[in-house]
This record gives structure tokens, sequence and C-alpha cells, in this order.
């Protein structure tokens, strides 16, 4: 019987992503807060985010490294085709603790490409199979519903890939934060305080990958869920 939400109705499986639904929410709310908090908490040494990311860059000799300015809200990120680190205009022009934080991470994924960050060259090898196979799963994973077959299997496969990039993204994420803080820290940038919020305003950042991960894992247990009941 095809019944991946058993026609209109509710579907038990649903519940397999109570506990992801729940940690977004609080993974939403604490970087909401933490980072709103802390733009309202200037940096003594009065850096921008812009001059923490040119003085982390540098140090670790990081010269051809440009900074942009971006527009969005914390849309800030590294682009290592291009080798840019992008901020946003909050976080380029801000002094406050949450702007040069964020600089830093994003200056931390460059000294992980500068370096050879194992997880990062995997991620980045991985995104054009995630592209397709996130353009691609949900496609399949209805069809195979529908029609069965051997497309679900292939659709959950496809999918499965994408829970493996947010998985990698983790080791990432985290390992870019900790180079921030080294960095900020050795560099006399921040002082141990500082460290301190810029810390929990990186761990709190971070929540929304550990969520994200999360979601894709529980969605990838309810599919295969879903798959093995209507096999029965």
């Amino acid at each position: 019987m095809y019944s991946p939400y058993y026609g209109f109705g509710f579907d038990p499986t649903l519940i397999i992503l109570l506990p992801a639904i729940l940690f977004t929410m609080y993974a939403q709310f604490k970087v909401t807060s933490t980072t709103s908090r802390y733009f309202r908490v200037n940096s003594s040494r009065g850096y921008t985010g812009e001059q923490v990311a040119r003085k982390i860059l540098d140090s670790n000799g990081l010269y051809k490294v440009s900074i942009e300015m971006v527009r969005g809200r914390l849309s800030d990120h590294y682009d290592p085709r291009s080798n840019v680190v992008r901020l946003s205009q909050d976080v380029y022009y801000g002094t406050s603790i949450t702007s040069i934080a964020v600089a830093a991470h994003e200056c931390g994924h460059a000294i992980q490409h500068a370096k050879g960050y194992a997880p990062l060259n995997f991620r980045s090898a991985l995104v054009p199979v995630v592209n397709f196979a996130s353009n691609m799963s949900w496609f399949l994973i209805f069809l195979g519903f529908m029609f069965r077959g051997p497309l679900l299997q292939i659709g959950i496969l496809l999918f499965a890939v994408s829970v493996l990039f947010q998985i990698v993204t983790l080791p990432v994420e985290f390992n870019a934060s900790n180079r921030a803080i080294v960095q900020m820290t050795n560099l006399g940038i921040v002082d141990g305080k500082e460290a301190g919020q810029s810390r929990q305003v990186l761990t709190a950042a971070a929540l929304t990958y550990v969520a994200a991960a999360l979601t894709s894992v529980l969605q990838l247990l309810r599919l295969l869920a879903i798959a093995n009941r209507d096999n029965d």
C-alpha cells in the first residue's frame, strides 16, 4: 500500500522528526539571542570585522585571500574557489564581539583551505555530488513510492549523500571556530573574557549545523522506516 503520508492522514513516522524539530527551534533561538546580545557588546580593541579578518589572514601568510562585503544579515562565508572571505555589512564594519568572532571564523575556513584540512577537502569534493543528489533524491523517492521498483532505494541512497555532507560539515565548522579563537587570542585581538564571549557566539552558530545534521539523519531513518513498512 502506497502511504508515505497515509493518504492525507497522519503519518506516524513523523514522530521520528520530533527531536530534530525541537532542537532546530532551540538552535534558532540560541543563535539569534546570542548573536544579537553580542552585537551590542563592543570589543575593547576596537577592531572592525574587516580589520580582524585582514590581520588573521596576513599573519598566516594568506595575503592573496581578499575580503569583500556582501548583503544580508550573517551571510558571511569563505569561498574557496575564489579565495575570498565575504562578510556581511554588520560584520565587515562592526566592532562588536559578534562581528569579530564571525569574521575570525570565516578566516578559520581560509586557514583550513590553505593547510589542506582533510574534512574541508572531502566536503568540497562532495559539493557537486550533493548538488545533484539534493535535486534528484526527493523526485526519485516520490516516484518510488508511486510506482515501486528500485527508484525508492536509489532516491534514499542519494538522500544519504546529503546526510553525509551534513555530518562532514560538523568537524569543519567546529574546527574553524577553534582556529578563530586561537588566532584572536594569539594576535591580541581579544582578552580572556572576550575570547569566552566569542566562543559563545560561535558555539551558538554551530548549533544550526548540528540541527541540520540531526534533521537529515532522522529524515533518513524515517525514509528507511517507511520503505521497510511498505515492503511488509
